[in-house]
């Protein structure tokens, strides 16, 4: 396998170890001036814990490689904790991908020494943990080190068990920290209450979060209209994910105004206001931040309005635009 002159490398295959380990090994060999790899996508590869370390000793020594995605590969606590002491000192990673590893644990160890490396580095723009069993106190303990970073400006925790406790948390870092722009928080449960804490500080001026996804959360008329309201005090929200919630009619009327008005593109969330029987009601549009990361068409328009992250995130990484 030749990495240099290879801008993005995405495979699945079935991998043994001394695959990985070979892997590994001309990754370390890619630290030049000349090596061009910046992005390893891996993901669905069941490389496990064994597999994760391997690359987390990589890490050590390649200091070109700009994006790595190890989501759906069964990374375990251990290769999961190896990762986030690596990123203490590698500066050359943008974006990290660590969702959905196999933990046994509830003390949320990988979320706590993810935290403290958050900490300590200012070059990572982009953190994706999802599928981590993630709790209100995980989330406090990211929240506390995001106070801290200036850097991060994609956050991804979507399928956790984040309550508006965790939403709270998140609002504050959003009044104190005008770095974060992408908060991915679909299928957790913060409810009216955690939409509510969320509005009030995106309503604040100095609030830089440009997208929003929230699909699956239990919320209600009460929290989605507070967001439509605080989006109409700060133009900076440009997209907002919204579908698989209590879509009441209050609902569906303050969406219906803000696309209506354009303050909300079309392309931009995903939801589409109709009126029937004079009611105003929304229907889904397959529209999202990822939308189309495990799979995309084969044949016919591919809408970018699917991967909305991957417009929003290269403004600031024109180093990993899509190839």
């Amino acid at each position: 396998m030749k990495l240099a002159g290879n801008d993005h490398l995405k495979q699945v295959f079935t991998l043994t170890d001394n695959d990985l380990l070979v892997l590994s090994k001309l990754l370390r060999n890619n630290s030049t001036q000349n090596a061009t790899l910046k992005r390893l996508r891996m993901t669905g590869n069941k490389i496990e814990n064994k597999g994760g370390m391997h690359f987390a000793s990589m890490l050590q020594i390649n200091n070109t490689l700009a994006e790595l995605d190890l989501s759906d590969c069964d990374l375990g606590t251990q290769s999961v904790i190896a990762f986030s002491i690596v990123l203490n000192n590698n500066r050359s990673i943008r974006s990290v991908n660590v969702s959905r590893p196999i933990l046994f644990s509830l003390q949320e160890e990988p979320t706590v020494h993810m935290a403290r490396m958050l900490v300590v580095n200012q070059t990572l723009r982009e953190l994706h943990m999802g599928k981590h069993g993630m709790t209100d106190s995980g989330v406090e303990r990211l929240c506390e080190a995001l106070m801290q970073n200036h850097t991060l400006h994609y956050l991804d925790l979507r399928c956790n068990r984040i309550t508006r406790d965790g939403a709270k948390c998140l609002a504050e870092v959003l009044k104190q920290n005008g770095t974060l722009e992408i908060l991915d928080l679909a299928s957790n449960r913060i409810e009216d209450e955690g939409a509510v804490y969320l509005s009030e500080a995106i309503a604040q001026p100095h609030s830089k979060l440009r997208a929003l996804a929230i699909p699956s959360n239990s919320i209600a008329t009460v929290g989605l209209v507070s967001l439509t309201k605080a989006m109409n005090v700060n133009p900076c929200l440009t997209h907002i994910y919204i579908w698989g919630n209590r879509l009441e009619e209050p609902v569906c009327m303050a969406f219906s105004h803000l696309i209506a008005s354009r303050r909300l593109l079309k392309e931009h969330t995903d939801v589409f206001p109709y009126e029937a029987d004079g009611r105003f009601y929304l229907a889904e549009v397959f529209h999202g931040l990822r939308q189309h990361y495990y799979w995309t068409p084969s044949s016919g328009d591919r809408d970018p309005a699917c991967n909305a992250a991957l417009a929003l995130k290269t403004l600031h990484s024109p180093h990993l635009q899509p190839s």
